[in-house]
C-alpha cells in the first residue's frame, strides 16, 4: 500500500523546487535544447532527480519512465511504473508564463492507478486515484457534459478552417494540463494527431478519465502505458458524448498522419 500523503508531499515539494527557479519570479536559467525544438533547463533535471529518488525509495519495486532520463528495460518486468514529466510545458516555464506543471502517474499492468499534476505557478494541484474521482485543489471534478460537437471548447492557439466550428480557449504550453481542463469543464475537447510519449498524458489521462471524460488514442483506441516503446499516435479526450463524433471528424486526418 502505498504512503499517498507521502506521494502527495514529494509531487508538492517538486512543485515548489521548480517554481523557486520558475523566470516569472525573475529567476534565470541555463537553458538548451535536447532535440531542435525541444528545450531543457536545469530545472527539469533537479527536479527529475528529485523525484527519482524519492518515489524510488516511497516504492522500491517500481520502474520508472521519465522524459528526463535514460529509458532502462528493466521496468518492463516490472508489476509498476513510475511516469513522469519533471516539467511539462517547458516553452512556457522558461518564458515565465505559468502554463507548466510537474506531471507523475503510478501504472500497474498497461493502466494508471494514480496521478497527479502540481503547477504551482498557476496555485493547482491535481489528483486522482482508479476508481475514486479527481479533484483540484480538494474539490472533485466533474467533466464538460457537452452534447454536440459544433462549438466545443478546444485549448488551441488557432483551429483549421474544417474545424471552425469549434472555440479555442486558453492554452496552456503543459499537454496534462490542457487535458486536465477538459476533467474540469474549461474545455470539451483536446486532440493531437502527433506522436507523442506516455509520460506526457499518463496523470493527466487518469485525471480526465476519472472526472468522467472519454479518453483514448486518436482512433478511438484505449491507451496502454508502459509498453516497451513508449510513444503512441495521437490523443482524444472529450466530453463522453461527443467522443465518436470527434473520432469521425478526425479520422481521416489521424489515418494520412500516423
Amino acid at each position: 500500500m502505498i504512503d499517498h500523503d507521502r506521494l502527495h508531499q514529494i509531487v508538492r515539494e517538486a512543485g515548489a523546487m521548480a517554481l523557486a527557479t520558475w523566470p516569472g519570479h525573475g529567476h534565470a536559467l541555463n537553458v538548451w535544447e535536447k532535440t531542435p525544438g525541444s528545450p531543457v533547463c536545469d530545472a527539469d533535471l533537479a527536479v527529475d532527480g528529485f523525484l527519482k529518488r524519492e518515489l524510488g525509495d516511497l516504492l522500491p519495486a517500481a520502474g520508472w519512465l521519465s522524459e528526463e532520463t535514460v529509458d532502462h528495460p528493466e521496468r518492463l518486468g516490472r508489476g509498476l511504473c513510475w511516469l513522469v514529466d519533471p516539467i511539462d510545458g517547458t516553452r512556457d516555464f522558461v518564458r515565465g508564463r505559468p502554463g507548466w506543471s510537474v506531471s507523475v502517474a503510478l501504472v500497474s499492468e498497461g493502466k494508471p492507478l494514480l496521478g497527479v499534476l502540481s503547477a504551482p505557478a498557476r496555485g493547482e494541484y491535481w489528483s486522482a486515484i482508479a476508481g475514486q474521482g479527481a479533484t483540484r485543489n480538494g474539490l472533485p471534478l466533474v467533466a464538460s457534459s457537452r452534447t454536440q460537437l459544433g462549438g466545443a471548447r478546444v485549448p488551441a492557439d488557432s483551429l483549421p478552417r474544417v474545424d471552425s466550428d469549434l472555440v479555442t480557449v486558453d492554452k496552456p504550453n503543459s499537454i496534462a494540463l490542457r487535458i486536465a481542463m477538459v476533467g474540469a469543464d474549461e474545455a470539451d475537447l483536446l486532440a493531437t494527431l502527433r506522436w507523442g510519449f506516455e509520460w506526457d498524458i499518463a496523470a493527466a489521462a487518469l485525471i480526465a478519465r476519472e472526472a468522467g471524460a472519454a479518453v483514448s488514442d486518436a482512433f478511438g483506441r484505449p491507451i496502454s502505458f508502459n509498453k516497451r516503446d513508449p510513444r503512441a499516435f495521437g490523443l482524444l479526450v472529450t466530453a463522453p458524448a461527443i467522443h465518436e463524433a470527434a473520432i469521425a471528424r478526425i479520422a481521416d486526418r489521424a489515418a494520412k498522419l500516423a
